[in-house]
């Protein structure tokens, strides 16, 4: 299959801010990339780096006062964010299914788990409501909750953390979408927890070869599920590789810096870890030139002064920083 028509979503170019034009912040700059058919792309970056408002941008999901003001979302060549509400309601659960961070409040309280999932269906599917009924019951059982039919019945609070994120996955599969976006999915969840739900999103990813977008801050995570990596720092990517580019070829200091905080994928070395000196910049008042600059070892004048667009400095691998380039060139 080609790359083009391997390509399922594009996102260019897109600004998402928060509050006024004056006291506002841009908290996603100009984000670009593309989502492929049955391919994982992780989306990895500090707390507030806009990984969470990027996917909550593709999925129209921005609360005012927060807006989208520039970009397009293109879903096979159609722009989401030029879709009215209602049209952008038959895409999520359809086309796009969500995952968010927090089961326990993105579940409603008030009804069973079986009406949750049944509803999704019964509003991208002309079924019957004993038959959204029984798929909510298949997908239980596909995702691994046991006697499903009589759990069913029963409310979130009925369930373990584990169990609930199940849950959750159920009703993000269940119109069978071809783009799963999974914002920090194991976020509140013990390590071993942890591994089963991400075993089970990554083989419900494979069954269905729907391309995933997975956020998260964990490396570990990232070396195991995803094919590609997009790195983002204060509203910006600052690098795109594949993993095992991006793990043993980085070339942007802050990639470097994250891979520094958790040691090497493959590294028994007793090598101390190596935190980041200094805090993400406030994006009300972000600083001239390259982002990271302020917290960068390696930063010159020219990186405080002028900002460096994404750009290539191999097959598939492209990096924001103007000392990366220079490198990549004299190589």
């Amino acid at each position: 299959m080609s790359e083009g028509r391997d390509r399922i979503l594009s996102v260019e170019n897109i600004r998402t801010r928060f509050g006024g034009d004056r006291a506002g912040a841009t908290v996603v700059d100009g984000v670009s990339f593309t989502l492929r058919r049955g391919l994982t792309t992780a989306l990895v970056g500090e707390s507030g780096s806009g990984k969470s408002a990027t996917a909550l941008s593709i999925m129209r999901l921005i609360d005012p006062p927060g807006r989208i003001p520039s970009g397009r979302v293109l879903l096979d060549g159609v722009d989401l964010l030029k879709m009215s509400e209602r049209e952008m309601e038959a895409v999520r659960g359809a086309r796009i299914g969500m995952i968010f961070q927090d089961p326990l409040t993105s579940l409603n309280p008030a009804l069973t788990i079986g009406r949750q999932i049944a509803e999704t269906i019964l509003a991208h599917r002309d079924v019957t409501s004993a038959e959204a009924q029984r798929q909510a019951i298949e997908l239980l059982i596909r995702v691994g909750v046991q006697d499903a039919a009589r759990r069913i019945r029963d409310y979130p609070h009925h369930f373990s953390g584990g169990m609930r994120q199940r849950v959750l996955i159920a009703a993000a599969i269940s119109c069978s979408p071809s783009i799963i976006i999974a914002d920090e999915p194991t976020t509140a969840l013990d390590v071993t927890v942890q591994a089963k739900i991400l075993r089970l999103l990554h083989n419900l990813q494979k069954e269905m070869q729907a391309s995933l977008l997975l956020i998260t801050h964990d490396l570990g995570v990232v070396a195991s599920m995803a094919d590609e990596v997009l790195v983002m720092y204060a509203g910006r990517i600052v690098e795109r590789a594949d993993v095992d580019t991006l793990f043993h070829r980085p070339r942007h200091p802050y990639t470097k810096a994250l891979l520094e905080c958790v040691g090497g994928i493959e590294d028994d070395r007793n090598v101390p870890l190596e935190p980041i000196a200094g805090a993400a910049p406030d994006l009300r008042n972000p600083p001239k030139g390259c982002r990271f600059a302020p917290r960068c070892k390696m930063a010159r004048d020219i990186c405080r002064a002028q900002d460096q667009p994404l750009l290539p400095v191999a097959d598939g691998h492209e990096v924001a920083c103007m000392l990366a380039q220079a490198e990549a060139v004299d190589a």
